[in-house]
């Protein structure tokens, strides 16, 4: 059986996650994923892969949790979904958490419908803890149910690998990241290429290369409408005179320079 490979299809498959998540149905949402499907949430946290860890994913972080999805923009590039939104996860009673995100689903066909290869989140884990923090006692109640279920369904091995989401580039990165837009936007090319790496590669979508001259052209007069950092990568939306887009940045840990440009228009 030929699989629809059309924007329409690749969304209605995305978006059977967050039906699933908000109906409770562990069976269902696992079963979204390929046999060796992977999660990355956040990005720079250590992935679940297969089944049955995604489905220990699915029980620590959202099983216990009304989680809704306010999307902002959709982006589809080849198989795969982006989307910029906002995540309202409910902790408990007296906790609301609102996430910045921007999901990413590489989509697979398998058996005749898409699943999803790769599910990768970037949200700022330091930002979302202090925001819970801030809830004052109302947290402390989550709090222990969160680390509970944490350790309880990941061990403590699993724990030390979603800790490991709290290294992320940070202020300074988005700096350079911000530096390189706004030279792109202006057409400034070649103050834009000092903030490369000398091997970066800027790509449309992942694999199709693009010379920093077509990306200026692309983004002729552009601005960050929302920008975050998960592991190695900044993430930006964007609002140009060709309409709206996604951008993933890989920024080297120390130094000042991009590594890797991805640009995703919508």
């Amino acid at each position: 059986m030929v699989v629809p490979l059309d924007r329409e299809h690749l969304l209605a498959a995305v978006e059977r996650s967050p039906q699933a998540a908000a109906a409770h149905d562990r069976a269902g949402w696992v079963g979204l994923f390929t046999d060796d499907g992977r999660v990355e949430d956040p990005v720079g946290s250590r992935p679940h892969v297969g089944h049955e860890q995604i489905g220990r994913f699915y029980d620590t972080f959202i099983g216990p949790r009304d989680i809704r999805f306010h999307r902002d923009l959709d982006v589809v590039v080849g198989t795969a979904v982006l989307r910029d939104l906002e995540l309202e996860v409910a902790m408990g009673p007296a906790v609301t958490m609102y996430i910045p995100a921007f999901l990413r689903y590489d989509l697979r066909e398998t058996n005749g419908e898409w699943k999803i290869g790769e599910l990768r989140a970037y949200w700022e884990l330091p930002a979302m803890m202090l925001q819970f923090l801030r809830t004052g006692s109302g947290a402390v109640r989550p709090a222990l149910s969160l680390s509970k279920g944490l350790v309880g369904n990941q061990g403590w091995r699993g724990t030390a690998g979603f800790m490991t989401g709290f290294r992320r580039v940070g202020a300074r990165h988005q700096g350079l990241v911000t530096t390189f837009l706004d030279a792109v936007a202006r057409k400034d090319t070649f103050a834009a290429a000092r903030l490369l790496s000398s091997d970066a590669a800027i790509t449309l979508g992942d694999r199709d290369p693009l010379e920093l001259g077509e990306l200026a052209e692309q983004l002729d007069g552009a601005g960050a409408t929302k920008m975050t950092s998960a592991g190695p990568t900044v993430a930006v939306s964007l609002n140009s005179g060709h309409g709206r887009a996604i951008m993933f940045a890989d920024v080297a840990w120390r130094g000042s320079a991009i590594n890797r440009v991805r640009y995703f228009p919508g």
